[in-house]
């Protein structure tokens, strides 16, 4: 089975995300990657991927210990986007976090991807410097992902194989695309 895992995009939600967050244009609107000054690499176009159910964490960041670490593609889901919907300005300013000790391990473990179901791992000011650090290591980051529930099925996580089709554009920090999970 093949479920979309990108955002769609509507004139709507579009127009609130280009009001509510200066970096949601062009190459960060809706699903993209967060590949700062690097070059996407072909061979993470298809990835096996782990995604987390990690809904239940709200009032605090997500930590190392509330999830299994893996080589590979590593998505979490909040349900974030589902409960607020892609655009509004609670939607960039109040999303989940990763912790930075938690992206440090995935780091450390050599994943090639985070996936969020939100609007970045981090917030504000550490959300740029964050995503640079990351693509600095070869990690790219992809935001507002969606239907994560539909892979997880009700597990608290599970493995899949995720494909991900960026635009091929040069010199962009971020890359819209298409990303499709396979179980």
């Amino acid at each position: 089975m093949l479920v979309d895992l990108s955002v769609k995009v509507s004139k709507t939600a579009s127009g609130n995300a280009l009001d509510n967050e200066k970096m949601a244009s062009f190459g960060h609107l809706g699903t993209h990657f967060d590949v700062m000054n690097k070059e996407f690499p072909l061979e993470f176009v298809k990835r096996e991927g782990l995604v987390f159910n990690v809904r239940d964490i709200r009032e605090r960041e997500v930590l190392s210990g509330d999830i299994d670490v893996s080589n590979m593609f590593v998505a979490f889901y909040t349900g974030f986007i589902d409960d607020e919907g892609y655009g509004t300005k609670k939607y960039f300013t109040e999303h989940p976090e990763l912790s930075n000790e938690l992206i440090d391990k995935l780091l450390d473990k050599k994943v090639s991807i985070i996936g969020v179901d939100f609007a970045g791992v981090r917030r504000g000011a550490e959300h740029t410097p964050k995503d640079q650090y990351c693509a600095d290591r070869g990690v790219f980051i992809i935001e507002n992902l969606c239907n994560l529930d539909k892979i997880l099925r009700g597990k608290n996580q599970e493995i899949f194989t995720v494909n991900t089709y960026p635009v091929n554009f040069e010199g962009m920090s971020g890359l819209p695309c298409r990303v499709v999970g396979e179980i």
